[in-house]
C-alpha cells in the first residue's frame, strides 16, 4: 500500500487527532531543527525500530524536502500498523505553511552541509591559488573533485569522517545521545 501525501495543514490536523509524526532524517538534521512532538527514527534504523504505534494509529512520516519519504514510501508504509502518510514537501513545506518548528542553533550544521562548504572552499582556493601563485595549486581542486567522485561511488567520504571528529561535531553528538 502506498502512503498518501498530506499537505502540511492536513498533516497538522491529523496530528491533532492523535497521529504519530516520525522524522526519518539523520540525527544531525533532527538536532538542529525539528517539528515539535516528532519521534526521531532515522531511515537507516526504521526497520529495527519495532512497532511504531498501536494498531490503527495513523503515522505521518517526514524528511526535509519530502524526497526521502517519497523514495522509500513502500518501506515506510510497511512500518505503519495503520494509515501511513507522508508530509508533502517535508519540513521545508511545514515551515512555509507557518507551522511551528523547534530550532537549536547551538547544534552544528548538518555534516553533509559542512562537507559541501569545506569541499567548495578548497576547490575555489585551489583555483585562485593556481591562477595567482602557481598552477600546481590546481591539483588541490582536482584532489577534492576526485574525493567527491570516490565518495559518491563508494559511499565512503573521508572528509565527512574527519569533520565528524572535530570538537563542535562531537559536542553535538554527545548532546543528542542524552
Amino acid at each position: 500500500m502506498t502512503p498518501r501525501l498530506l499537505p502540511p495543514h492536513a498533516a497538522s490536523a491529523l496530528l491533532d487527532q492523535g497521529a504519530l509524526l516520525v522524522d526519518i532524517r539523520d540525527a544531525d538534521e533532527h538536532a538542529r531543527e525539528r517539528i515539535p512532538g516528532a519521534r526521531h527514527i532515522p531511515l537507516a534504523r526504521l526497520a529495527d525500530a519495532g512497532p511504531l504505534a498501536v494498531p490503527g494509529t495513523s503515522i505521518v512520516f517526514h524528511c526535509r524536502s519530502g524526497n526521502r519519504t517519497r523514495m522509500h514510501a513502500q518501506a515506510l508504509a510497511a512500518q505503519a500498523p495503520g494509515d501511513a502518510c507522508i508530509l508533502e514537501g517535508g519540513l521545508d513545506a511545514w515551515k512555509r505553511a507557518g507551522l511551528p518548528v523547534v530550532r537549536d542553533r547551538s547544534q552544528p550544521l548538518e555534516l553533509q552541509r559542512q562537507v559541501q562548504i569545506v569541499a567548495g572552499t578548497l576547490v575555489v582556493l585551489g583555483v585562485v591559488l593556481g591562477v595567482t601563485i602557481s598552477p600546481w595549486f590546481h591539483l588541490l581542486s582536482g584532489l577534492v573533485g576526485g574525493g567527491l567522485v570516490f565518495a559518491g561511488l563508494s559511499g565512503f567520504c573521508g572528509l565527512a569522517r574527519v569533520l565528524a571528529r572535530l570538537p563542535w561535531n562531537r559536542r553535538g553528538l554527545a548532546a543528542r545521545s542524552l
